[in-house]
């Protein structure tokens, strides 16, 4: 899997936190964001011994290798080499891109976190495949690190083009702003392994970045109607074609538009062009050329 992720895929990227979960194993605990949807996993442990972050990494290789999902290591390179994981995670106080990547080679990912623009800038010119934005709510994940607030998750929309999770206090309670600030993929980390239910709340983020897909696809395809409405979407010069059997000139660039000026594009009505039945879903598609022949056939209630 390595480096050929489809990001567009990887919405929700889930870290470990046993102490979040006592009496439950990380492997059960991970295994129930995966179910839940979660499109990429890590593991995080900072007081365990290697041998343990060891343990627990083949565990967690092994089960998302079931799953189809890319593993990350945190803070240990050695470790994500030996089990073979997708990539290494490192903070602002870790080893370089540069010497992780002579570790790793080039088929590893490497994010790192960031904690402000210049952070963000500099990780995507050292080569960084991903980069973490936070934490943009306080958290306990890191005690003491101030939080940079969804201005900065803006901030760092607008400024790099490698992808980025925004991560830090994130719960189903606050996500929404953190998605209108511009993050396309969200992490969570306490509020979902240290739940009664990580698959549901999974779900629940999930459920609100499509929503939020979902409404801006909406938004940009009714901006696009309106600037077509008002520009009346011309051509560059006329274009005469056979309307109904007539010649007809106009300067509309595509059938939509033609039938908008001729006030027909609400009625109920079949269009042919040179003989075929174009049908309303491709009406703004369908551009104008001279030469064209439209036939316009109205229905007319009866009973």
């Amino acid at each position: 899997m390595s480096k050929r992720v489809d990001w567009e895929k990887i919405r929700l990227y889930v870290i470990t936190a046993q102490d979040a979960h006592p009496g439950k194993s990380v492997t059960d605990v991970m295994e129930q964001t995966l179910i839940g949807g979660a499109g990429m996993l890590q593991l995080r442990n900072k007081t365990g011994s290697r041998s343990e972050v060891l343990e627990q990494a083949r565990a967690l290789r092994v089960l998302t290798r079931r799953y189809g999902v890319p593993f990350i290591v945190n803070d240990y390179p050695d470790i994500a080499l030996e089990v073979d994981a997708d990539g290494v995670h490192l903070g602002q106080d870790d080893m370089s891109i540069k010497e992780a990547r002579a570790l790793l080679g080039d088929d590893k990912m490497i994010g790192i976190s960031t904690h402000c623009a210049e952070h963000a800038i500099e990780a995507e010119r050292e080569g960084a495949d991903y980069i973490g934005v936070g934490p943009v709510f306080p958290t306990n994940t890191k005690p003491g690190k101030a939080a940079v607030t969804t201005a900065y998750v803006a901030e760092a929309a607008s400024l790099v083009s490698i992808p980025f999770v925004a991560i830090g206090g994130i719960t189903t309670d606050n996500a929404d702003a953190v998605i209108s600030a511009g993050a396309k993929r969200l992490c969570a980390v306490s509020a979902i392994v240290g739940s009664e239910d990580p698959a549901a709340v999974c779900r629940e983020l999930l459920y609100k970045l499509t929503a939020a897909d979902r409404a801006e696809e909406s938004s940009n395809a009714n901006a696009i109607a309106n600037e077509r409405e008002t520009s009346g979407h011309k051509a560059e010069e006329n274009v005469t074609l056979s309307l109904n059997g007539s010649s007809y000139q106009t300067r509309s660039a595509t059938l939509d538009c033609l039938l908008a000026e001729l006030g027909q594009r609400d009625k109920r009505l079949v269009a042919e062009v040179d003989g075929e039945i174009v049908p309303r879903s491709r009406w703004q598609e369908t551009t104008l050329a001279d030469g064209l022949r439209i036939e316009l056939i109205q229905f007319v209630g009866g009973g």
